[in-house]
């Protein structure tokens, strides 16, 4: 670092998990960027100060995780039409001083399924768990891909109900229902994703919902990429189903942020290396 070192991070509650430094810092280092990225925890009452804080010191971009991807858009100055549509922002640019909020989540989270797992979304039963901020971002773009069916399912009914009523204007396919129907719902689709923190290091073996409810060959995605498999995926593999972990998202979201941030295409390859890498896998 120098004094033209250009400054982003990542906000978030835990934080101490996340990946993310190791990647951007290594982006930066591949493309030749004089940039440093650190990861700041941050709790739900210091959320304006911290947004306050990452202007006043001039930086030039910042990821949000959770719980923060819904709360921090009333302190940007401007949001981007996607991430106004979905309803939360995972990526921040600050624009000569104007801070303006992007969601990189859900495009980055669709590549990622049909590159690894399911090239075809049209016409599929999709069931989405969990009604959080990176939810918004997978439904929205599920729902731009012409599925037959995307049921979401939460513990707290009313709030994918709320959900599904806030997205249905943009995605008439999302349907909320009942925990209770979570069990028929996943016998019957054919992609079942989890959005939730359920299974994250350090609680490996907690599982979002019962893997032996899916069917044989169905894609069981998880967006958590800590631990590369999840309790849930390991299950659903053992059912015959086919698995998609949540490492293609991660890295494909990031990759988006570092193009809005930098205007340089993202050395994606490099970008995954360093987090397998951190994992002790690298290929």
């Amino acid at each position: 670092m120098d004094s033209h070192t250009v400054l982003y991070g990542v906000i978030g509650d835990p934080i101490r998990h996340s990946k993310s430094p190791i990647m951007l810092n290594r982006a930066f280092k591949e493309t030749g960027v004089n940039g440093a990225y650190g990861a700041f925890h941050v709790a739900s009452e210091r959320l304006g100060d911290a947004i306050n804080g990452i202007r006043a010191l001039g930086f030039r971009g910042l990821n949000v995780t959770i719980p923060h991807k819904i709360e921090v858009m009333a302190y940007l100055d401007d949001i981007d039409e996607s991430a106004r549509a979905i309803g939360a922002v995972n990526t921040i640019v600050n624009d000569g001083g104007r801070l303006v909020g992007f969601n990189t989540d859900g495009i980055g989270y669709v590549r990622s399924l049909m590159e690894e797992a399911e090239p075809d979304l049209a016409g599929k039963r999709i069931v989405v768990v969990g009604a959080g901020g990176a939810s918004r971002g997978i439904l929205w773009a599920l729902a731009r891909q012409r599925p037959g069916a995307v049921w979401l399912a939460n513990r707290t009914q009313d709030k994918a109900s709320e959900l599904a009523d806030d997205l249905g204007g943009k995605a008439n396919s999302i349907e909320a229902i009942p925990w209770e129907r979570l069990r028929e719902a996943c016998g019957e689709a054919d992609i079942v994703v989890n959005t939730t923190s359920v299974g994250m290091s350090p609680n490996v073996e907690a599982v979002p919902l019962d893997p032996a409810w899916l069917k044989p060959g169905a894609v069981a995605s998880d967006l958590i990429y800590n631990p590369l498999t999840t309790a849930f995926l390991e299950g659903a593999r053992q059912q015959g189903c086919r698995i998609h972990g949540g490492l293609g998202m991660f890295v494909y979201q990031g990759a988006y942020a570092f193009e809005y941030w930098t205007g340089l295409p993202a050395p994606v390859a490099a970008m995954r290396e360093a987090v397998l890498e951190s994992f002790g896998q690298a290929k």
